[in-house]
């Protein structure tokens, strides 16, 4: 639910006039942006480290700029399969990613138990979009256009990218994470045939891949959430994806995903983070519905997707709140 961020006044004034990825590379400020700002100021169930999915590109060895009003921006983004000669063969994840493992084990050790740390990464699909479109896109039509253009060009970058991110997941529980979520934040600008040749087998090769390398390593496996924004339409296909919990939007309604899931997985989510908007008696009867819709079991209450820089912090914390209340209840 993006819990260090803009929209809290505490995130603002300690990143005031501070480069975003300088922040994102110094262990200690990540704890202190994961740990004290939002568990200081709300009851949440588990921790997210503080990051960017858009450390890999730059471990590939793209420059991205995280430019004020704007968002992440690739200078020089890849225009064509040529460009693909550009990125590193191999990426040494522990070299390059080193500042976030730190992090991890940081935060874990000030943690001491109080709640669990959750790992993540950016999903391959929606890595692959940035690197192409150089940045934010309504239709990402310029990534797009190298799926039916350039397939196996993009089937060469997106393996490339899951490699990476296999890697990186698993040095994250080596640091310390106790869960991993994969962000499959792009997956609506997929129709059916599309995310199932270009998205979805790399989101299964990770979750295999990952828990293999564990299982070989002797470390425990761990809980590991995918998350595939407005990817409804591949809801089934997620829930046999070798992943324990499926990230639910809030396009999709929760009765019908228990349906659909068939109970193989957990679920996650789905209150629409504009709802935050409505007065706080309002977002407890919202809430109450949607976890009646769930139910209590194998469910973790979440909005279904980040919150937004304008966000009352007093809004959020009456979300919480409510979910505590009513899951006592259910």
């Amino acid at each position: 639910m993006r819990q260090a961020g803009r929209y809290l006044p505490e995130f603002r004034e300690s990143r005031a006039g501070k480069d975003f990825f300088e922040t994102c590379r110094t262990p200690s400020a990540c704890c202190e942006l994961t740990l004290q700002q939002p568990l200081r100021r709300f009851p949440l169930d588990a921790a997210i480290i503080f990051s960017d999915i858009l450390v890999i590109p730059q471990a590939l060895g793209m420059e991205v700029l995280m430019v004020p009003a704007k968002g992440p921006t690739f200078p020089d983004p890849l225009k064509d399969p040529e460009d693909l000669n550009r990125l590193k063969v191999k990426v040494d994840v522990t070299a390059e990613l080193g500042y976030v493992f730190q992090a991890i084990t940081l935060t874990r050790h000030k943690l001491e138990g109080k709640v669990p740390l959750i790992g993540f990464s950016g999903a391959p699909w929606t890595l692959m979009t940035y690197m192409i479109e150089g940045g934010g896109s309504p239709t990402m039509s310029k990534a797009k256009r190298w799926l039916y253009s350039h397939p196996e060009a993009s089937h060469r970058l997106l393996r490339q990218l899951t490699d990476v991110i296999v890697e990186y997941l698993f040095e994250q529980v080596k640091a310390g994470a106790q869960a991993l979520q994969v962000f499959e934040s792009h997956a609506g600008c997929l129709g059916p045939v599309q995310f199932t040749e270009f998205a979805l087998p790399y989101l299964r090769d990770i979750a295999h891949r990952v828990k293999a390398k564990l299982k070989e390593s002797s470390l425990d496996t761990v809980p590991m959430i995918v998350f595939a924004k407005d990817g409804h339409y591949a809801l089934e296909d997620l829930a046999q994806s070798e992943y324990d919990v499926v990230g639910l939007d809030w396009t999709i309604d929760p009765k019908a995903a228990r349906i659909r899931t068939g109970g193989r997985v957990a679920l996650q989510g789905n209150l629409d983070p504009c709802a935050l908007y409505a007065p706080k008696d309002k977002i407890g009867e919202i809430v109450k519905k949607m976890i009646e819709g769930f139910g209590s079991q194998r469910y973790i209450a979440n909005l279904g997707h980040g919150l937004y820089p304008d966000m009352d912090p007093e809004h959020v914390g009456a979300f919480v709140d409510a979910v505590h209340t009513h899951s006592r209840g259910n």
